[in-house]
């Protein structure tokens, strides 16, 4: 990896950061190869570092998925003091752990400049939004392994007589997503198929109880209910999935984690202003003034999805229309 201005900045950081202070010997008898990372980044893009957010990341010649578990602090630029932090914006320097989806060799930064640096990269157009420099591997669990089972999901769906599959619908808040969601569960009950219906309200209730509405909250809700939504594929469900699910990065994510044609997006193309007609819980009144923070389609984005398998128009469609539409889409795909 070439040596370029951004670097200079970072090293240059550190340097100052760690003058007059000994270096810690993090690096004795640490695994050299390892998929947990403590490392110091700058941030380059526009758009903020979001933790739990997946990029993409290049170190020396291996490239893999990476996620930022922790943002430690950020680091004051001009004073070198460590500041709380929930996001780093551009031009911000931070310090982080750093979950990556496979084990990667590495040296830390103060023993190679080469092996010890890498680049991050937005996801979805692979334009590099990082700079990092690795400190040293994080202690984690080694021992751990993938345990095959005999049941796996062939067998539970030859069981069940039909293929699991995700249907992942995405809109904004009163665009109908719970009420077809529930409908089309209804229908695939009735036509003897085994599912489950996973709503954004109700997770919240449990599993997320503990997330708010903030980016990086955003993020970790989908995140777990994307590995949730996996488990009940591989147990031979049809899974519905009803959240906002409002970044497209998110989206990807979730999409990633499964096989293809496993993975179906239906988005629920509702006009905000019939959205906010339809506001019985007057969420868009108290967003609009000022009442509700972090709404999606008010202060907090919703960035429409490009491809989508299916899309419902649903202005003044039918009910019954728009879930039969998904029944023709799943019969035509062998799904029931």
């Amino acid at each position: 990896m070439p040596k370029n201005e951004h670097f200079d900045r970072l090293y240059e950081l550190l340097e100052k950061v760690h003058d007059g202070h000994e270096s810690p010997s993090k690096t004795e008898d640490i695994p050299k190869v390892s998929d947990q990372l403590a490392a110091y980044i700058l941030w380059l893009d526009v758009d903020p570092l979001i933790p739990e957010r997946t990029y993409s990341i290049l170190l020396d010649t291996q490239s893999t998925t990476v996620q930022v578990t922790d943002l430690s602090f950020k680091i004051d630029a001009k004073t070198h003091s460590q500041l709380a932090a929930k996001k780093l914006f551009q031009n911000e320097y931070g310090y982080c752990k750093l979950s990556l989806g496979q084990k990667v060799s590495f040296d830390a930064y103060s023993e190679s400049q080469i092996k010890g640096s890498f680049e991050i990269f937005d996801s979805l157009n692979n334009s590099i939004v990082g700079i990092g420099l690795i400190d040293f591997a994080l202690r984690r669990a080694q021992n751990i392994s993938w345990h095959e089972t005999n049941i796996n999901q062939e067998v539970r769906s030859i069981n069940k007589k039909q293929k699991p599959c995700v249907l992942w619908f995405t809109g904004l808040s009163g665009s109908g997503k719970s009420t077809i969601a529930d409908d089309l569960e209804k229908k695939l009950y009735e036509l003897g198929k085994h599912t489950m219906l996973l709503d954004g309200d109700n997770v919240r209730h449990g599993l997320n109880r503990d997330l708010g509405f903030t980016d990086q909250d955003r993020v970790e809700n989908i995140r777990r209910i994307a590995e949730v939504s996996k488990l009940m594929v591989s147990s031979g469900l049809i899974t519905i999935v009803s959240f906002i699910s409002p970044f497209r990065a998110e989206r990807v994510m979730a999409r990633n984690l499964f096989n293809d044609g496993e993975f179906i997006e239906v988005y629920i193309d509702t006009p905000i202003e019939v959205c906010e007609a339809r506001d019985s819980k007057g969420l868009y009144k108290k967003a609009r003034a000022g009442k509700l923070k972090n709404f999606t389609g008010i202060d907090s984005d919703y960035e429409e999805p490009e491809m989508s398998e299916i899309v419902l128009q649903n202005s003044d469609a039918k009910i019954d229309d728009l879930v039969n539409q998904i029944l023709d889409y799943l019969s035509a795909h062998s799904k029931i």
